[in-house]
């Protein structure tokens, strides 16, 4: 559980700002959304391999 403390003359929003970072920190949502959809072992190393040559890719065209 993620405890916020506000201090004194603190603004509701600089709170909640805190707070939604610290909540991203944690990773929670980015699991919630793996989790939703279950992935089988060979689409996830497909997917691997699809996005290293992609950024492969692009760095080569970096470097021209």
């Amino acid at each position: 559980m993620l405890i916020i403390n506000v201090k004194e003359n603190e603004s509701i929003d600089k709170a909640l700002k805190r707070f939604k970072k610290k909540f991203e920190k944690t990773g929670v949502l980015r699991q919630l959304r793996k989790r939703q959809a279950f992935e089988k072992p060979s689409v996830a190393r497909r997917n691997e391999v699809i996005h290293a040559t992609y950024v492969g890719k692009l760095r080569s065209n970096e470097e021209m």
